[in-house]
């Protein structure tokens, strides 16, 4: 798929679901980024994985490095919600692994994403952000989200209630 010279991104596979559940996992008990509570196993995280295929507007797109091969992050675009007419939107997300954050990895993801979405039957993208999160509104406004609402106070995690800012990016 897309490639620079220290990372390498494409679909993911079986064989990252170990690396993909640990990076969910670090979100999980250090921040508020997801309002998942308890960690995962990777055999609780397989089905997730498997609603991604390598085609179609539901996909998963994993970096890994060129050394080493170990996985820094991954980017996906999921079904918005489960009912028929939202089939043309996708929700989309970015997780780093630790320390993998400032070096351009997040926005290789998701030009990637962005670029495998282009031939595919999706209208618009949306993306939750739980604030605050600078970068993570400074990657969605670089590729073209506006943001359109925010829920307050809609999760509560590690005993303190979080807003959710929505934001919105056409893709037709």
């Amino acid at each position: 798929m897309l490639e620079r010279t220290d990372v390498q991104v494409r679909a993911g596979t079986e064989g990252d679901l170990a690396a993909l559940t640990e990076i969910y996992n670090h979100y999980i008990r250090e921040t508020p980024v997801t309002f998942d509570i308890d960690p995962i196993t990777p055999d609780d995280r397989r089905p997730w994985l498997l609603s991604h295929p390598e085609d179609g507007p539901h996909r998963l797109l994993v970096a890994r490095s060129a050394q080493g091969g170990q996985v820094v992050g991954y980017a996906t675009s999921s079904p918005y919600r489960p009912k028929a007419a939202y089939a043309t939107s996708v929700e989309t997300s970015i997780y780093l692994a630790p320390g993998a954050g400032g070096r351009g990895i997040g926005s290789l993801l998701y030009a990637a994403l962005f670029e495998a979405l282009a031939d595919e039957d999706v209208h618009r993208a949306y993306a939750g952000v739980t604030l605050p999160n600078e970068a993570s509104i400074r990657i969605h406004e670089r590729f073209g989200f506006n943001q359109v609402g925010i829920f307050q106070e809609v999760g509560r995690k590690f005993g303190a209630y979080h807003d959710v800012a929505w934001l919105e990016k056409r893709l037709d």
